[in-house]
């Protein structure tokens, strides 16, 4: 079960028994004002389903435990209060009809929070990608030196890919914010589509233009996978801020609030907790999209196998994906940086990590680039046995010299020629339309 402690009050709210039945609620009263506009049944009972129309959740779970059907005790609850009337309620309708409705609006409100969430790190993610456009650090490549980057590089990759999340959350959202009234079987034995406009229309939905007894599930598989595109991310981002704050490595370091403690047995340690929160959390967000997908196939026009799976995987989902996007927000929010860090892991390998352009120099030179590798190499592994300057090792190589000057090398191990194209890179991934 989830904790308050990773649920916020917005999202949390729209998963409430109170707001599950407030939603039904909210489609009775609009397909009741819709029939009574088409005129299926009478203005005074639509006006008493809107005026009297409540519930009691007590005497719902009540009910609930006699006739094994949730709408069912929900309907003859809305019933109770309403009075005489009440027997217009759920006129013409199926469940799925009240439920995959209502559903649709909880999933479209919820979306929209997270899509708030996603513009939140954007921000967080521009601003301190801007702040550290020129602070060097080495880009790794299977957790080995490669060649010099800038932090602020890597923070506006995660900037653009949180924008790819945001279009894919938004088609996701259109998706899944539809509702139905088409009856048992889709064919509106009942009810004319008329009614199904209605509705849709007073909720906010479109109308979904086929269906059968359910909103099909491949809609909500594409949000479910949305969430878990997202979730991976975060984790990527996560991931990462763990790597780089290893003692070894120290170049950020996750926000240390007074009065934290890192360890029980250990009053030294500083541990990017709330990173590995991230990483966990982003694992169960990803396994809920398999039940999602599984969910697709039902039998014939409906069956209720996904029904259970979705109470607890669709809030879940929901929950667990706000908790983390702000908790890592935060986190990017106040990460520290450590510049001074950075440049030194730069320098750990004696200049190794600008081999790449020597043997570009080389090669541009007339040497076969076989051959330049091969003479680069061999002069960086010996600065791996002998921790000697790669400058150093090029400048004596007989082969190297004789090809390139003094001038040429100093060039090769210039930092701007590596990031001489860092501003074009910044600017033109900033210039991306934001979703």
């Amino acid at each position: 079960m989830l904790t308050d402690r990773y649920v916020r009050p917005e999202m949390g709210a729209i998963w409430t028994d109170e707001a599950l039945f407030g939603s039904w609620l909210e489609v009775e009263v609009a397909a009741a004002e819709a029939m009574a506009a088409e005129g299926i049944i009478p203005k005074e009972a639509a006006r008493a389903i809107r005026d009297r129309g409540a519930f009691d959740i007590a005497r719902i779970h009540e009910i609930d435990r006699r006739v094994h059907h949730d709408v069912v005790a929900f309907t003859q609850s809305m019933a109770e209060h309403v009075g005489e009337e009440g027997r217009w309620i759920h006129f013409g309708l199926t469940s799925s009809d009240v439920v995959d409705t209502a559903l649709a609006t909880r999933l479209a409100r919820s979306t929209d929070l997270i899509l708030d969430g996603v513009r939140a790190l954007r921000g967080v993610l521009r601003r301190r990608a801007e702040e550290h456009r020129k602070t060097v650090m080495v880009g790794r490549t299977h957790g080995v030196h490669a060649e010099p980057m800038t932090f602020g590089m890597k923070l506006a990759l995660w900037w653009a890919e949180a924008g790819r999340s945001a279009r894919r959350l938004s088609a996701a959202r259109r998706a899944v914010a539809v509702g139905k009234l088409s009856g048992a079987v889709g064919t509106f034995a009942h009810l004319p589509p008329a009614v199904e406009a209605r509705v849709c229309r007073a909720l906010g939905l479109e109308v979904a233009p086929i269906s059968n007894q359910v909103i099909q599930r491949d809609r909500h598989a594409e949000l479910a996978a949305a969430l878990a595109i997202l979730a991976g991310s975060l984790e990527k981002m996560a991931t990462e801020v763990r790597n780089l704050q290893r003692t070894e490595i120290r170049e950020v370091e996750e926000p240390f609030r007074g009065g934290q403690k890192g360890s029980s047995a250990m009053p030294h340690k500083r541990n990017p907790v709330r990173s590995e929160n991230v990483s966990g959390l982003a694992r169960v967000i990803r396994g809920n999209l398999v039940p999602a997908v599984e969910n697709i196939t039902l039998w014939n026009e409906r069956d209720i196998s996904h029904s259970s799976v979705e109470r607890m995987t669709i809030p879940q989902s929901f929950m667990l994906t706000d908790h983390i996007l702000h908790r890592m927000t935060a986190i990017l929010d106040g990460l520290i940086v450590y510049p001074e860090a950075m440049r030194r892991n730069l320098e750990r390998l004696k200049g190794m990590v600008f081999s790449g352009q020597i043997l570009l120099e080389l090669a541009a030179r007339g040497v076969s680039r076989e051959r330049a590798y091969r003479m680069v190499q061999s002069s960086a592994m010996r600065v791996w046995e002998r921790g000697t300057p790669l400058s150093e090792e090029v400048a004596n190589n007989p082969n190297i010299s004789a090809v390139l000057t003094s001038e040429d090398l100093a060039a090769a191990f210039d930092l701007e020629t590596h990031l001489g194209h860092v501003d074009a890179v910044m600017d033109r991934v900033f210039q991306e339309e934001s979703p």
